[in-house]
């Protein structure tokens, strides 16, 4: 009888640990999440451009990593450099052409644990209609309960270089610089309806 009851105990933590192993999905705040991009303008200056997330998903599963991924469209729309006249160059032909393509996305195929708190994200970026493969050095700040939403949240830093011509928005190279560095920090947390949903 004894038997019986470790193994319905094994059984049932076996379970639990199953249970808190599945991959968990969070959705992007845009009010928490920038995306920067920075180059260099003449050797003489570095100026940063934010693009806010339209829509972010985050699946995450911190016990198999490679169960994690990453879904995000970046609206050119909202590109702010805080200088007008540079954001609506920005958003003209011979650079974004953001008529014509509104939109930026990122969809991982890969993710992978570094160990600690790093991860390599690998997906498909695309910029001005145009599909590449891109890494990005992830860090996980932080997950747990937000103190004031009380809903499960985790937060991520992610690095990353780029060169603008292998996006078809090479004008002005060298001069501008080709290379991009990118920075990108959010917070993500579970939607409150799939909070009430799983208790």
């Amino acid at each position: 009888m004894r038997a019986l009851r470790y193994l319905v105990l094994a059984g049932l933590v076996s379970a639990a640990v199953s249970a808190q192993a599945a991959p968990v999905t969070y959705k992007m705040d845009p009010t928490h999440t920038l995306v920067l991009f920075s180059w260099n303008h003449f050797g003489y200056s570095n100026p940063t451009a934010n693009i806010g997330i339209g829509d972010g998903t985050i699946v995450f599963d911190d016990k198999d990593p490679s169960k994690s991924s990453v879904d995000v469209t970046l609206p050119l729309a909202d590109l702010d450099t805080h200088v007008s006249k540079l954001d609506e160059h920005l958003k003209k032909a011979d650079f974004l052409d953001a008529d014509k393509y509104p939109t930026m996305t990122f969809k991982s195929t890969k993710v992978q644990a570094e160990g600690g708190n790093k991860y390599k994200v690998t997906g498909d970026l695309t910029v001005h209609g145009v599909t590449k493969p891109v890494t990005l050095d992830a860090t996980l700040n932080k997950s747990g309960e937000h103190p004031m939403m009380k809903v499960q949240t985790v937060g991520f830093d992610a690095v990353a270089t780029l060169k603008r011509s292998d996006f078809g928005v090479g004008a002005y190279v060298p001069n501008i610089s080709d290379e991009i560095k990118v920075r990108i920090t959010t917070e993500a947390s579970v939607p409150k309806a799939d909070t009430a949903a799983t208790k």
